[in-house]
């Protein structure tokens, strides 16, 4: 079992990994997610230092975040970040595909937590979706409707599959010549 110590240090050598997130454009239009955070892993100590550093221009300081355990295996009650530490509580009634952060200067900042292994096209999607200013879908819809798109979606591939292995597939082109398809219509006297 590696320290706090050691992932710090792992942490600082690896290379600077992009954060993937989405933020609503801001707006009057109060909606339930502020946007989305797709995270590389589910290790909280190693990913939320990259959220608070790429949100700090926008919220402020973030000093405080909420999880729900169900979805990350550790929870640290404190992660250090660029100049400061966020606390880090757990609560089993919040949705355990959000995150809360807290700011001192802006408030509150609630993010659809995209599961590290969601395909690209789909994580794209739920990004989408959740940075939609204005809009009533909490984190627990947005994942079970793209569950629901992603089921379909690979029923329509099977469905294809099987029509083309079933002989449902277009016809070849012909690789020998039809006997007459050289021969004029009738009353069509031009060749």
């Amino acid at each position: 079992m590696t320290t706090t110590v050691e992932r710090g240090v792992a942490r600082a050598l690896a290379p600077p990994l992009r954060t993937r997130i989405s933020l609503t454009p801001k707006t009057t239009l109060v909606g339930q997610l502020d946007g989305a955070w797709w995270p590389y892993s589910r290790d909280l100590f190693t990913e939320l230092p990259s959220l608070v550093e790429a949100l700090d221009g926008r919220w402020g300081r973030i000093t405080r975040a909420m999880v729900n355990p169900t979805r990350w295996p550790v929870v640290p009650h404190k992660v250090p970040v660029t100049g400061h530490i966020v606390h880090v509580g757990w609560f089993t009634e919040q949705d355990p595909d959000k995150v809360i952060l807290l700011s001192r200067t802006a408030g509150r900042c609630d993010l659809l937590v995209i599961p590290p292994e969601t395909e690209p096209a789909a994580a794209a999607r739920l990004m989408t979706t959740a940075a939609v200013p204005g809009s009533v879908l909490t984190a627990g819809v947005l994942m079970s409707e793209e569950a629901a798109t992603g089921r379909r979606m690979r029923d329509a591939r099977s469905s294809q599959e099987v029509w083309e292995t079933d002989g449902g597939s277009a016809l070849p082109p012909l690789r020998h010549r039809c006997p007459g398809a050289e021969q004029p219509l009738p009353g069509n006297t031009r060749r």
